[in-house]
């Protein structure tokens, strides 16, 4: 079935274009809402006379869309993922958590808009990822997967902390006594003579 899209719809186009989706998605999800209208001769060159008026509806939407793409660009967002030694995620990040991370920060962002690609992130390190907030208007965000610390890790950190600090305290007790020792030093020497 064609059908012409009244609005955007993720994954399959943009407001004013021709696309064939299956029968029942058609007429059970995209015409009742008001998303498409059937790609009728007539419904066709209707669309083709409004399309002007389709393009300044959108370059309306892109400018209100380009002042939260302004606050959103150079954002980043850290996420934490066990790995393993290699670098290797034991599992992935998504756009669910990209999306999540970023509405800790006050972003509210569709997880659908964040564009992956190469599917989820398995690797440690710093990625770009392009973030479509509309059509027209495609913002990167730095996106930085690093290394969760297990709780066996921030014991043995902590365990090696309170031994340097054993260790600093032990120094610092011997050493006012190493300098009492080497002050008596002269005056015993003086006293000999």
């Amino acid at each position: 079935m064609k059908v012409i899209l009244t609005q955007e719809v993720l994954g399959l186009g943009d407001p004013g274009e021709v696309v064939t989706v299956k029968n029942g998605y058609g007429r059970n999800y995209l015409v009742p809402r008001g998303l498409a209208i059937e790609a009728t001769n007539k419904n066709i060159k209707t669309v083709e006379a409004e399309r002007q008026r389709i393009s300044i509806k959108a370059a309306r939407e892109a400018g209100k869309v380009a002042d939260e793409a302004g606050k959103l660009k150079g954002v980043g967002v850290t996420i934490l993922a066990r790995a393993g030694e290699s670098g290797k995620l034991y599992g992935s990040v998504t756009n669910m958590d990209i999306a999540a991370a970023l509405a800790e920060q006050g972003f509210d962002i569709d997880r659908r808009r964040i564009i992956l690609d190469e599917g989820p992130l398995k690797k440690l390190g710093a990625h770009t990822i392009p973030v479509k907030l509309h059509p027209q208007v495609v913002v990167d965000i730095q996106v930085i997967v690093e290394a969760e610390v297990s709780e066996e890790e921030l014991a043995a950190q902590a365990a090696q902390a309170a031994q340097a600090a054993k260790q600093a305290a032990a120094q610092a007790e011997a050493a006012p006594a190493e300098e009492a020792a080497q002050a008596a030093e002269p005056a015993e020497e003086a006293a000999k003579e």
